[in-house]
């Protein structure tokens, strides 16, 4: 039985990885784009920024009602990873046990 849930756990698994990636990239081109390495007048940066935030942002919004920015630093990023690394993990245990 654990043999047919394994491709499952499997993919849902990558989506996850997937995302914390995503995460990852985001928060390091803001902090490019904050300490300007890198132009925000830039329409690929711009593009790319466009379409993350777009991703992550409805997210960091959740975190953001139920832990707000403390001395004007926002910690819905690192709390994001931090959960998609359990989630990760969570995953990937299950799935194990399955086998």
């Amino acid at each position: 039985m654990g043999a047919l849930f394994e491709p499952f756990f499997y993919i849902l698994g990558l989506i996850v990885d997937l995302y914390f990636k995503v995460v990852v990239v985001e928060i390091v081109l803001h902090w490019l784009i904050h300490f300007k390495v890198l132009e925000v007048s830039n329409k690929y940066s711009k593009k790319v920024m466009d379409m993350l935030e777009a991703i992550t942002h409805p997210v960091y919004k959740k975190i953001g009602e139920k832990i707000p920015p403390v001395g004007g630093f926002d910690f819905s990023p690192f709390i994001l990873l931090l959960i998609v690394l359990f989630l990760e993990r969570l995953i990937y245990r299950i799935g194990e046990m399955l086998l």
